[in-house]
């Protein structure tokens, strides 16, 4: 799964979101509750810095129990 940045109209808060491919609709503000939402554009990884963030999301999506691209041999060691 993809992280995307959003922004709020209504509030102005920014958040990032782990978001399932061909999701409906964007999540909701994590602050109030809207779905007037905007996707905004990410930065590119700089070179050198992408296993880095890789590894981040990867812990990220383990904690929120999304296990769908680690072998397993990795599951077991993310759970731990």
């Amino acid at each position: 799964m993809p992280y995307y940045s959003y922004r709020c109209s209504q509030c102005e808060t920014a958040f990032e979101e782990l978001v399932p491919l061909g999701a409906a609709s964007p999540p909701p503000c994590p602050e109030c509750g809207s779905a007037e939402v905007k996707q905004q554009l990410s930065r590119v990884a700089p070179p050198g810095k992408a296993k880095g963030i890789i590894a981040s999301a990867r812990k990220q999506a383990a904690k929120e129990g999304h296990f769908s691209n680690y072998s397993k041999s990795e599951r077991k060691a993310a759970l731990k």
